[in-house]
């Protein structure tokens, strides 16, 4: 029998396998969205926290996390919890790099804590570097782009677009 920290580093190693469905190149684990892999006795629950409370890919997640982890031989649930609230900083270094070697601005570092003060006033525009040419002349071309984490970028250097994964 298998003790329970090989059965979760086990586990982990198996998550680190499951795609984001929207975004293929980062697994569920470098986006930060598994929280916590618990076992018990030969069951395991994996806790997740979606990047929005209404992402329409969350299903498809715990989908495809339960079908990875029964095709490697556990009996797995998949619990979500809300709070604390996704935040990009959970993101690997590994996952912004894959995030920028696929096309996509990542994100920079939101804040020291979780907590997010009310602005009612615009804050001055950052500095998105474009993942392509790495060029920091930059504007943004929407708010949303090809999913609601993410807005429509344009290099002004090599006029390519690009997504940035908005920081929350």
């Amino acid at each position: 029998m298998t003790s329970a920290w090989n059965s979760t580093t086990r586990a982990w190693e198996v998550l680190a396998g499951v795609a984001d469905p929207e975004i293929p190149v980062i697994s569920v684990v470098d986006l930060g969205i598994v929280r916590d892999v618990r076992a018990e006795g030969s069951a395991l629950e994996v806790t997740v926290t979606p990047t929005y409370s209404g992402c329409p890919a969350t299903q498809v997640i715990e989908a495809s996390i339960r079908r990875a982890l029964a095709d490697a031989g556990f009996d797995a649930t998949v619990r979500t919890a809300l709070a604390p609230a996704w935040t990009t900083d959970w993101m690997t270094p590994a996952g912004r790099e894959k995030l920028a070697r696929f096309g996509i601005a990542p994100p920079g570092v939101r804040a020291e804590s979780a907590a997010a003060p009310l602005r009612f006033v615009r804050p001055a525009p950052r500095t998105i570097a474009c993942p392509h040419c790495g060029a920091t002349d930059t504007e943004r071309l929407a708010e949303f782009g090809s999913t609601a984490c993410k807005a429509l970028y344009r290099c002004r250097e090599c006029r390519e677009p690009f997504d940035y994964f908005k920081p929350i």
